[in-house]
């Protein structure tokens, strides 16, 4: 019974692993087909999301290109408006014209845009190198584009009116027909008009021993000789912006020599100049240039002086001496240069003392610039106080333009302006009698980035 009872209990566990083998079995059967499904299901949702991104990408590209298309036609736009300006600019403009010979059409119709000519730019020197590529300076010299301009026209029709002069000069003029034709020509190449624009100064034409402000009075008969060594000395202006160039002319090639020896110097003044150099350090440059040379004239040798009481000087607005003097020998002020001055750098060489005194009759004047009022009690000075104030005001002036804008019987009116210290008299400068000076000049702009030399040119 024992027995019976063991393989009874052995068949109900085979019977019971059978049945629990069976369950699992379809456990399986039922697990399989339902994991299968879950696998595709996530292939499906891989696939979906596959086709949701390209057509998203689709799309992004789309709409890149619309952008593009836009931006493209934008451009396009921009630039047919930017040749449509150009054209109606183009159609407003006055074509330029082309100089004459003789110069008949002023230089601001030369260059209707305003882009007067730029002949010559040095770099400064040292610690002042960095300026050219300085972002901060160009922006300075793009606000002050205007003002050079109007000196740049001035400079172009001093050019052009030496080269006239230089045209039809020869020995045997009168030194009235130069000045008259040069300041004819000065007032049609500049267009003057008021203090809009106009002649900066009277025309020196010094001779010989006399080295500056000498021009003819009404009525003077000097005549022009092969022999003699002539200084002409003009200034231009537009907006009161004064270029003060000059320049000496010698018929005869012995004077060669003197004539180097100034114009070495000169421009040894020009090239030392610059933002933060010290007056006297150009003044010791140029005397040791000048005095370099030697000159003979009828078998004597002179060493060419530079004239140690006449120097350069700074120009201001409707002032050609503004202030501060640029000597031309050594020992001089110590006062620097700055940042957008104007100066008239000008060196004089002489075969005499190399000093000058004032002599002969007075030609040049001009209104005292820091003068306060002062009553004026002759009505006829006062008459002529009032024509000064409006055809000249602080410009310099000589009595030949008194008599071309009709004044007459102003001698007496004149004196007593000159006694009260409301005008200011110039009167020659002479070195010794028998000496010859020479006298090359130039003026210069101290920009922010450079220095210019305004008034240079193919001839000097």
């Amino acid at each position: 019974s024992s027995r019976v009872e063991e393989e009874r209990e052995g068949k109900g566990k085979e019977k019971e692993k059978e049945e629990e083998k069976g369950e699992e079995e379809k456990e399986e059967a039922i697990a399989g087909p339902s994991h299968k499904e879950n696998t595709c299901e996530g292939e499906a949702e891989t696939a979906e999301t596959a086709e949701t991104a390209e057509e998203a990408t689709k799309k992004t590209r789309k709409k890149k290109k619309k952008k593009k298309k836009k931006k493209n036609q934008n451009k396009e736009g921009e630039e047919e408006e930017k040749e449509k300006e150009k054209e109606e600019e183009k159609a407003t403009t006055p074509p330029p014209r082309v100089q004459t010979d003789p110069p008949s059409v002023p230089i601001h119709e030369l260059f209707p845009n305003e882009d007067y000519p730029m002949v010559e730019e040095q770099e400064y020197k040292e610690d002042n190198l960095w300026r050219r590529t300085s972002a901060e300076k160009r922006e300075q010299e793009r606000i002050e584009v205007n003002i050079y301009a109007d000196m740049r026209r001035a400079a172009e029709c001093h050019r052009q009116v030496r080269q006239y002069v230089m045209s039809w000069l020869q020995p045997g003029m009168p030194m009235l027909e130069i000045c008259e034709r040069l300041e004819r020509m000065n007032r049609t190449l500049i267009a003057a008009d008021g203090f809009k624009s106009g002649l900066g100064f009277p025309t020196g034409v010094s001779t010989n021993h006399i080295a500056a402000h000498w021009t003819p009075n009404p009525g003077d008969k000097t005549i022009l000789k092969q022999d003699d060594v002539l200084k002409i000395d003009f200034g231009t202006h537009v907006g009161g912006r004064i270029v003060d160039c000059a320049w000496t002319v010698a018929f005869n090639p012995k004077y060669n020599n003197l004539l180097a020896a100034v114009k070495d110097a000169t421009n040894t003044g020009v090239r030392e100049s610059g933002i933060d150099v010290r007056l006297g350090d150009i003044g010791a440059a140029i005397q040791e240039v000048m005095e370099s040379y030697e000159v003979e004239l009828d078998g004597k040798t002179y060493q060419v002086k530079p004239i140690r009481n006449l120097s350069g000087h700074s120009i201001a607005p409707y002032r050609i001496h503004a202030g501060k003097s640029v000597p031309i020998v050594k020992g001089g002020e110590q006062t620097k240069m700055e940042e957008g001055e104007i100066f008239a750098i000008e060196t004089f060489g002489s075969t005499g003392k190399g000093y000058v005194r004032e002599d002969l009759e007075t030609s040049h004047y001009a209104k005292n610039f820091d003068m306060e009022y002062t009553p004026v009690r002759l009505p006829r000075a006062r008459q002529l106080l009032h024509h000064i104030n409006v055809t000249f005001d602080t410009l310099p002036w000589c009595r030949r333009w008194l008599d071309d804008t009709g004044q007459s019987k102003y001698l007496i009116a004149l004196k007593s302006l000159v006694d009260a210290g409301i005008v200011q008299a110039y009167p020659p400068l002479c070195d010794v009698k028998g000496s010859f000076v020479a006298q090359f000049e130039h003026t210069i702009l101290l920009r922010p980035t450079c220095k210019e030399v305004l008034s240079r040119g193919n001839d000097f």
